[in-house]
């Protein structure tokens, strides 16, 4: 147990260091009896440590070239709970931010309607995020709800960072569930754009409906994740014991 913990402990000090950039993105960490000495652990917590650290995407390790500091760690987001891309961030020791918002109203579309069971035309808020990690781009998000369950003055009174979940709960739309959908897509000169990178970078697209408790959907989203960024897990649950 102690030997656990105290891999954590260096697992963290380590995250640190490459997190405030006192070990650049790219740079070759010392060699394992050297980092061992220097921190005053054995080689197999070091190695434990470099583990965690590489599953979480601190370092790379390749047999016979040595452990470096990546250039971003990415970020890790489980989809079997439903929270949003600040607390993604968070979990993974970086700040979040927020760098453009826009709140428009316009008519729902075809598929808005369908997803959010409107009449086609009917106005919908949009509340348009460039979300950041650690001051860079990462996700482009637009959330989409129905005028008669959230105004545009209230979407629009938000905190720059504030959560569509709590202001919904607020007006007793308490989310209960969702169903997102996944796509690869590359980004768009419209999209690059937002995000500060080339043309043709990989990207994670998001499509959720969130449900409330009564079973009424409530919000869309539809998010743009870096794909170089994020790392999502699934649980599969089942098949379990089956009749012989």
């Amino acid at each position: 147990m102690v030997k656990k913990r105290l891999s954590f402990s260096v697992r963290d000090e380590l995250a640190a260091r490459i997190a405030s950039g006192r070990v650049a993105p790219g740079a070759k960490l010392p060699s394992e009896p050297e980092l061992a000495d220097e921190l005053g652990v054995s080689r197999p917590t070091l190695r434990e440590a470099l583990r965690s650290l590489e599953e979480d995407g601190f370092v790379t390790r390749t047999r016979g070239a040595g452990t470096y500091a990546t250039r971003r760690p990415r970020l890790r987001n489980n989809l079997d709970v439903n929270f949003g891309v600040t607390e993604a961030i968070r979990a993974a020791g970086m700040r979040p931010g927020t760098m453009q918002i826009a709140v428009h109203t316009e008519a729902a579309s075809a598929q808005v309607s369908l997803d959010l069971d409107l009449v086609l035309g009917d106005p919908v808020v949009i509340l348009e995020r460039v979300r950041t990690a650690d001051g860079r781009p990462v996700v482009f998000s637009r959330d989409i709800v129905s005028t008669s369950r959230v105004s545009a003055s209230e979407v629009a009174r938000m905190p720059v960072d504030g959560s569509l979940y709590d202001v919904l709960e607020h007006l007793g739309y308490a989310v209960a569930n969702g169903v997102v959908t996944i796509e690869p897509s590359l980004t768009d000169r419209a999209l690059a754009r937002l995000l500060k990178g080339k043309v043709g970078v990989p990207v994670l697209f998001l499509r959720q409906v969130d449900f409330d408790l009564n079973g009424d959907p409530v919000l869309l989203s539809e998010e743009h994740h870096l794909a170089e960024a994020f790392e999502f897990t699934v649980v599969r649950r089942g098949p379990g014991r089956r009749a012989p």
